[in-house]
């Protein structure tokens, strides 16, 4: 069963112009997706380069008569693919389309040389979220700079399901427990069997996946690489190198302090999260990495559809005042947000760094409660609902 995706949208109008890459976690539903958007066109073709039929078409350029979508997954495990893509879309742009998928960050894989600059649009998938499950394939992109529009209603028992099973579509769509544990097993293994091998050169794998299990134990944490570096007795650069890999296969993803001339922020150190919050044992850091992995998702989108400059940081002073994320547009503070398990009064914090840096709107997001209030400019309000009003 093919699930509509909110990305699809946009994709096809993309296509109309320039090419498409979409990159993102193993599972994620990228050829889902690609294989949606293709049955709605009159004629196309797909082709993966992990299987060896299709390779040979693909390094053949044996493409469809008249005008069609060709779909090309995994093309990033060709050593020489930009090179090969920028050379057919060249040849053929007059007639078909080229939509290509895969794994990693196509935008920063360059093994192969000529760039494919101004030719391609860039889109990374993300797992599942509240407001995809409840609002469809087509999000409502919210006003930059604006306060975010809370819809009335939100659903309790998405948040739950999300938090329980997972974003990523096969294991939330089972939503059973037996399903998860061996959808994880499987997809960690070929991860690093496969995708890591494929696409890097890692000569202590095993030291690898060991940093990566201890990672799961540090999410929601400030990231200290020498405190990894000690822990498995390696190199920095060895650990530096091993945390890279991981983010451009979208293992995990860390967000660095906002750094503003008002606060004596510890701008060095980045906290870190994992693209598959189910990982999670602790239901504190579970939760937070659900929120993070949200409002990450809500970034990339404006980004990538919009070509808008959003990121997202944290705030953290000397003297251990903490927000878990800001928001910036044009690398000014749009809104702050606090994650609580429960809570009954607003996080002095919060308040404070809202005052400090002149953040135009400040939300703190429980995930056990149902009162909606704001206090002091700052809003107090269930999870469900805030949740619903990303993307």
């Amino acid at each position: 069963m093919l699930v509509p995706r909110y990305l699809e949208g946009f994709i096809s109008q993309d296509l109309e112009s320039k090419m498409v890459l979409v990159a993102g976690a193993r599972q994620v539903g990228k050829t889902t997706l690609a294989k949606g958007i293709l049955q709605k066109e009159a004629a196309g073709l797909y082709l993966s380069w992990d299987n060896r039929a299709d390779r040979e078409e693909i390094r053949s350029a044996r493409w469809p008569g008249g005008e069609a979508l060709v779909v090309l997954d995994e093309l990033h495990k060709h050593r020489f693919w930009k090179r090969w893509l920028k050379g057919e879309f060249d040849k053929h742009r007059d007639r078909l389309r080229f939509l290509v998928t895969g794994s990693a960050r196509l935008d920063v894989y360059r093994k192969g040389g000529d760039s494919l600059q101004r030719r391609y649009h860039h889109y990374r998938l993300h797992p599942l979220s509240c407001a995809e499950i409840q609002s469809g394939a087509r999000p409502a992109l919210p006003v930059p700079g604006a306060e975010l529009s809370v819809p009335r209603k939100a659903s309790r028992e998405t948040v739950d399901a999300l938090l329980r099973y997972g974003g990523f579509p096969e294991p939330f769509l089972a939503q059973s427990e037996r399903v998860l544990r061996r959808w994880q097993k499987e997809r960690l293994e070929r991860f690093f069997r496969e995708d890591v091998r494929d696409l890097e050169a890692v000569r202590d794998l095993s030291d690898m996946q060991l940093m990566a299990d201890m990672l799961v134990d540090r999410v929601a944490s400030p990231l200290s690489m020498n405190a990894l570096r000690e822990d498995l007795e390696v190199s920095h650069k060895a650990v530096s190198h091993w945390m890279t890999i991981l983010e451009r296969l979208y293992y995990a993803f860390r967000i660095k302090p906002h750094a503003a001339q008002t606060v004596r922020g510890l701008r060095k150190m980045p906290k870190a999260y994992l693209g598959d919050w189910s990982l999670v044992p602790e239901p504190g850091p579970r939760f937070e990495n659900l929120v993070a992995s949200h409002l990450l998702k809500f970034c990339h989108l404006l980004e990538d559809a919009e070509g808008y400059r959003v990121s997202l940081h944290y705030l953290r002073d000397r003297a251990g005042r903490e927000v878990d994320f800001l928001v910036t547009l044009d690398r000014k503070p749009w809104f702050a947000v606090e994650a609580k398990i429960r809570a009954q009064d607003i996080d002095p914090s919060l308040r404070y760094y809202r005052e400090k840096l002149r953040i135009p709107w400040a939300y703190q997001v429980v995930l056990e409660g149902d009162r909606d209030f704001v206090e002091k400019g700052v809003r107090c309000l269930p999870a469900s609902a805030f949740l619903a009003a990303l993307v």
